[in-house]
Order: C-alpha cells, then sequence, then structure tokens
C-alpha cells in the first residue's frame, strides 16, 4: 500500500506499458471549441522566445485560452468575440451550444482514426481553464448552475478506448479554474496568482480527481498549471496507485512545489524536446498546429508537415519520450480535414516503420550522422538496433560514423525485404542502400545483432 506521502510514492515504478507507448493523443475540447478562433502567432516555445508572457498571452494562439484572451482588452480574440458576438455576449452563452452541438458525436469515429494511426494512449480534457465539465459529476460547481455538459463525454471515449486496445488518460486543470479565480492572466505572475488557493476550489479538485478515479479508472493522471497549496497532490497519487498500480502520474501538479515534495512519474515539456537522453521518462506535448483547441484560422501552413512530425517523433523516442500529439475537434466532434490527414500520413510510416518506435528502448547514444552529414537516430529492442535516417540517402552507399558491426550482421531497410550489403571501414560502417528508395520522410535501418560504438 502506497502512502499519502513522497517518501512512500517514490517507489512507485514507471510500468512498462508507458516506455513501450511512444505515442498518445491529446484531446482539447469544450466550450472553446464553438468560438474555435484563436491568432496564428507561432509556436509556444518560440514566441513566449520572441515576445516574453506578455506577448504571448496577448496574442494567445491556444484557441483552448478562449475565456481569458477576451478579456484582455484591444487582443486579437477581445475584437474577434466583439464583432463575431456582440459585446453583451457571454462566455457562458456556448453552453447550450455546446450541448447541442455534441449530440450527434460518435466516439468510436475517433478511436478508430487513433488506433489506425497507431497512438496506443489517449488523454481527454475533462475540465479546461474555463471550469466546464465535460462529464456530469456528483460535485457539480458550486459557483455555475448547469456548467457541465449533458452527455457523459469523459465515460463514453474511455468507454471506447478501452474497447480498441487503447490506454485512456485524463486531463483536469487543477491550477486554473476561471469560476473559482477570474484574474485576467496577461503575464506569468498573472498566471500564478490566479491558481484559486481556496480552501474550498481545493476540496471541489480533490472530489473531482477521486470521483474521475472511480468511476473511469484512467491510466494517466495529466494535471495541468500546479495545485492548490491547501491540497496536497500525494494524498491523490497513494489513492490512484493503491487503485491502479500501473497508472502514472505527470510533474504538473507540482508547479509551485519544493523539489521531492510532490511526486510525479514522466516531465512534460510542451512544444520542446530534449538535446540528449534524459534518464528519467518524459513526454512533448504539443499541438498538430500552433493550438490544441480547435482553432478555424489554421490552415496548411500552420500544421506540422509530415517530414517534421516523424522526426520530431524518432528525435523523442530516441531521447526516452513519448509523443503526446494534440487534435483539436470542433464543437461537433469533427476532426478537422487537416489535421486528420496529417495523423493518416504518419499512421502509413508508422505501419512501415513502427517497428522502430513501439516497444523500443534509447540506445547507447541517441543522435548520430553519415559522413555524406545525414541526421540519424538510434533506438534499440533486445537484439536489434534501429538507425534511422532523417534525411533522403543521395548516393547508393551511406557511411554512419563511429559504429561497429560484428561478422554475423544483417542489415534490412524496414518495408524491404532484401538483405543490404555492408562492409566495416575502420570504425565506420558503411551500407549499401537500394537504388529505388521510395519517397519517405525517414528511412529506418534494422542492425541486427546490435553494433557497438566505435571510439
Amino acid at each position: 500500500m502506497y502512502e499519502p506521502n513522497f517518501q512512500s510514492l517514490k517507489n512507485h515504478t514507471l510500468p512498462q506499458w508507458f516506455s513501450d507507448a511512444k505515442l498518445g493523443i491529446f484531446i482539447h475540447w469544450g466550450l472553446y471549441s464553438v468560438p474555435g478562433w484563436a491568432p496564428t502567432t507561432g509556436e509556444f516555445k518560440e514566441v513566449v522566445e520572441r515576445e516574453g508572457w506578455e506577448g504571448w498571452f496577448a496574442k494567445n494562439p491556444y484557441a483552448e485560452w478562449y475565456i481569458n484572451s477576451i478579456r484582455i482588452v484591444g487582443s486579437p480574440s477581445y475584437h474577434y468575440h466583439i464583432k463575431t458576438y456582440g459585446e453583451d455576449f457571454q462566455y457562458d452563452n456556448f453552453v447550450p451550444m455546446f450541448n447541442e452541438a455534441v449530440e450527434n458525436w460518435n466516439p468510436n469515429e475517433w478511436t478508430n482514426l487513433f488506433k489506425k494511426v497507431g497512438a496506443r494512449y489517449v488523454v481527454l480534457t475533462t475540465k479546461h481553464h474555463d471550469g466546464f465539465l465535460l462529464w456530469p459529476s456528483e460535485t457539480p460547481n458550486p459557483k455555475k448552475q448547469n456548467y457541465f455538459c449533458q452527455r457523459d463525454l469523459v465515460g463514453e471515449l474511455t468507454k471506447s478506448v478501452l474497447s480498441k486496445g487503447m490506454r485512456m488518460g485524463l486531463y483536469y486543470s487543477g491550477g486554473l479554474d476561471f469560476t473559482f479565480n477570474d484574474t485576467v492572466i496577461k503575464n506569468f505572475n498573472d498566471l500564478l496568482s490566479a491558481i484559486p488557493q481556496s480552501p474550498e476550489y481545493a476540496a471541489y479538485a480533490n472530489k473531482h480527481w477521486q470521483e474521475l478515479i472511480d468511476r473511469y479508472q484512467p491510466s494517466i493522471l495529466w494535471n495541468d498549471i500546479g495545485y492548490p497549496a491547501a491540497a496536497n497532490p500525494n494524498e491523490i497519487f497513494a489513492y490512484y496507485y493503491n487503485k491502479i498500480p500501473d497508472g502514472v502520474v505527470n510533474d504538473r501538479f507540482a508547479l509551485l512545489s519544493p523539489p521531492d515534495t510532490i511526486h510525479f512519474d514522466f516531465r512534460t515539456p510542451e512544444y520542446a524536446s530534449f538535446n540528449q537522453i534524459w534518464p528519467q521518462k518524459w513526454e512533448c506535448t504539443r499541438g498538430l498546429g500552433y493550438s490544441f483547441g480547435y482553432n478555424r484560422n489554421e490552415g496548411p501552413e500552420h500544421i506540422i508537415s509530415l517530414k517534421e512530425l516523424v522526426c520530431l517523433l524518432v528525435d523523442i523516442v530516441s531521447k526516452n519520450g513519448n509523443l503526446l500529439l494534440g487534435v483539436g475537434p470542433t464543437a461537433d466532434g469533427a476532426i478537422p480535414d487537416l489535421q486528420r490527414k496529417r495523423l493518416l500520413e504518419l499512421g502509413r510510416w508508422l505501419q512501415t516503420n513502427g517497428e522502430a518506435i513501439f516497444d523500443t528502448r534509447p540506445w547507447f547514444t541517441a543522435e548520430g550522422i553519415t559522413k555524406e552529414g545525414a541526421s540519424v537516430r538510434f533506438t534499440q529492442k533486445e537484439k536489434e538496433m534501429y538507425a534511422v535516417l532523417l534525411e533522403c540517402p543521395k548516393e547508393d552507399w551511406i557511411t554512419i560514423n563511429s559504429l561497429k558491426a560484428v561478422s554475423n550482421t544483417t542489415v534490412q531497410l524496414l518495408g524491404r525485404d532484401e538483405v543490404l550489403d555492408w562492409k566495416q571501414k575502420g570504425n565506420h560502417l558503411r551500407i549499401k542502400l537500394p537504388k529505388d528508395l521510395a519517397e519517405s520522410p525517414a528511412y529506418v535501418l534494422k542492425i541486427s545483432p546490435k553494433p557497438n560504438i566505435a571510439s
């Protein structure tokens, strides 16, 4: 039995399924999906670095932040809201519109797509920062009546996800709830002061997490923007692990907490990665575009290209990470064509090359380079190593630097049956590629038995 303290919880072992999974789908869906609007300012990390936090919030490209963005006078979202809905239209007026829109939603359409892509798990926003619930909670919002979805979207999607053999995770905005604290967030200090700290809210959030655990038995607890200081998240984790030992929790409960006081299983960099193999499990989260929630302004130029997406996934996996890829449905549950197209393209690449992604572990080093200057990423299984070429080879022979194969090595290109010729040249491995390579965002060489790093 786990006790509600850090010393006990740190003994929780990361379950193998999460290390094996590699790819999850993150769904932001709620009242903000009705307007589905934000400026296309850019990717999170780039905008903050370029314009600072004030620039980020003033031109926030996250459509799911619509409730905050429209309250920043003069912002693009402020002007859009007035022009489209009028000065007297309140955010709460989206509630009946959303409840009507979701009536014809079929969760199986989502899960059939996600399964086809190859995703191993799904995470749904049960409550975002606006406080609106996607399930009929036994602990309703004390500030607003009927502030929840009439359909149990959380339960219906969970049932469909599990029926397809995937894992279900639940997102909950523990740190922000504008129904309890309506501070307009214009900078990072505002963000911290906007976290509700009342005992009432702490009890409310705790009850929701317990209810979500009891009712839906999620494989992932995905919190966001910290947690009220009056609560002890370790109590939630002990309750959770004692019911679901192979569950995992993310690191965002601990936003404002001292180190080694609040437990977590994995880190969650946003629109960011690591430049080396990270010893602790992590998960990169990002949208297919600049927003997590549906943004009607996003066109092809704002959606990550297939090549960028494949290379991102390969890079993340080579460094001990998973990719949690954001999808933003419209209010009626339709996944926009641009997003669907990219997901299916990724799925087709994984059908051929997923062997080098799923159920793998990092090799001795994540990154390599060929003599010809192409980038390489490495993953491994028990007997095989995979070298993923991130650029299309321009010559028949490639040379992977600092790689030494044993005499009985076989090399194959995933998706092809033939065994490739190779030879050792000093400390470098030369491999002859087929002349008729099909166009691909990345090419995977399977090398067995695993070669050694040559110094």
